[in-house]
């Protein structure tokens, strides 16, 4: 197995929350040497290389301390939550004698993929001291599945669930007492009932992240959207050798499964607050609006594989297929940020990289997705383009992707975090290189007029229109 999907692999079993997702990638930021900074204290002499956390989100560098602030930021966003199972504050219930555990649906969840599944617990608990990872890997409960036997019909009409009364886990048998839930856990976690205040607590499926397929060209796991571009943004910061292009920057945020407005969302402070500090930790004379005008972005989430048994769901010219390279999504109506120069950029980053590309735009029946890439535009103003890995399964508590693209997309995203030409030749206001305003009509006043700005342009024309009034 190759070590890249080895690392991969390991990273999707040891983050079955985005808690244990930041926790994963804070460990890989320190073992390289990276120094973790509180919000909370005043960032003088500031390390080069530095990270942040807070709960399920993190922001992480690498600016030599001689980089200027008017150099900007190249930042690779992604986030660290799925769509599960979440455990309510008061969980003990039960049915007909069954004991049972209440949940509360997170995100848009593929329901019927959590049925007769093993379930595992993780998240974390807080103390009146601390707050406790937690991760327990034994088959705690389940969501069983009517028979078939009573319900006649489920082959022909599909599983119909409904989400309050059909989706409720066992994990047991007997009389249901409050506070069964609590008792059992901190038995586990060697604490008394009474330490344990509240929790943020989710069910994850227990099958292991595996290979798939004869060639090994395929990867099974939980949690592919979005860990996998968790990951290849970890692994592209920690292998990018800081040049003259911006510094090098990725965030994972928390809650874009539910539109990313909190504290650890993309759409929160959290970002903002880091780059201001950024910004106000050196003597450069730049602003932050400045630093921000230089910076871009890529919104790295996971891409829809074209279905082979569902062709008729994909736009036919765009239609990605798994280990084919990164996939740009592009939306007109700005579901995902993407435009024309930033689709340019990331093409040259996979130029650079090595790497082929594809392209995904849904069908205009069909409605569109998002991503944290719009939010980022919007807030701060940065241009930012959205890509992704090709995966089938989206949502489900098991999904599957290609082998190869998040190697790929890890030698992109490196190629893009230093690329120190970026889009400096296309981002200057009125200049986006050579602009030809002209037309194929022989009669046009606009015909051979080029020009790389307008003004220029519209003094050309009349300059046409003058020699055509005397007769030149």
């Amino acid at each position: 197995m190759p070590p890249t999907v080895s690392g991969l692999l390991n990273y999707l079993a040891a983050s079955p929350s985005p808690y244990h997702a930041v926790r994963s990638a804070a460990d890989r930021l320190y073992e390289a040497g990276w120094q973790r900074l509180d919000l909370r204290d005043s960032w003088t002499n500031l390390p080069d290389r530095a990270y942040v956390a807070s709960g399920g989100a993190l922001i992480a560098w690498n600016r030599p301390g001689t980089r200027p602030v008017s150099a900007g930021f190249r930042i690779v966003g992604a986030h660290t939550d799925s769509p599960n199972l979440r455990l309510k504050p008061r969980p003990d219930t039960g049915s007909m004698g069954w004991r049972q555990l209440a949940i509360e649906i997170y995100g848009g969840a593929l329901l019927n993929s959590w049925l007769d599944r093993d379930l595992g617990l993780s998240g974390r608990v807080v103390t009146g001291t601390d707050v406790h990872l937690v991760h327990l890997n034994d088959p705690i409960a389940r969501v069983p599945q009517l028979a078939i036997h009573l319900d006649r019909d489920v082959n022909d009409k599909g599983v119909l669930l409904d989400k309050q009364q059909h989706l409720t886990p066992i994990w047991g048998v007997g009389p249901t007492t409050e506070g069964d839930f609590s008792r059992w856990l901190a038995g586990h976690l060697g604490l008394r009932p009474t330490d344990i205040l509240s929790w943020d607590l989710m069910f994850h499926d227990l099958s292991a992240p595996a290979l798939l397929g004869p060639d090994q060209d395929l990867i099974a796991s939980a949690r592919l959207d979005n860990l996998v571009s968790c990951w290849c943004a970890l692994e592209a910061l920690l292998s990018a050798e800081p040049t003259d292009a911006g510094t090098p920057l990725i965030c994972l945020f928390d809650h874009e499964e539910v539109g990313s407005e909190s504290a650890t969302g993309a759409a929160g402070p959290l970002l903002q607050a880091v780059l201001e500090r950024l910004c106000q930790s050196t003597r450069d004379d730049a602003t932050f609006r400045r630093s921000l005008a230089a910076s871009v972005c890529v919104s790295s989430d996971m891409a829809h594989a074209v279905h082979p048994n569902y062709p008729e769901r994909h736009e036919a010219a765009h239609r990605p297929l798994p280990n084919a390279g990164p996939v740009i999504k592009v939306n007109a109506n700005q579901r995902y940020a993407t435009d024309a120069v930033t689709h340019a950029m990331f093409l040259r980053a996979c130029e650079t990289a090595g790497v082929p590309s594809q392209v995904f735009v849904s069908k205009n029946s069909m409605p569109c997705g998002s991503t944290i890439g719009p939010i980022t535009a919007t807030r701060l103003g940065i241009p930012t383009v959205d890509v992704g890995c090709a995966q089938l399964s989206m949502h489900s508590a098991r999904e599957l992707c290609g082998a190869a693209d998040p190697a790929m997309m890890v030698a992109a995203l490196g190629a893009f975090l230093v690329d120190a030409r970026g889009v400096a030749s296309c981002r200057r206001d009125g200049h986006y290189g050579r602009m030809l305003y002209a037309s194929a009509d022989p009669s046009s006043d606009l015909r051979g007029v080029v020009s790389v700005d307008p003004d220029v342009a519209v003094g050309q024309v009349a300059a046409v229109r003058r020699k055509r009034a005397i007769g030149y």
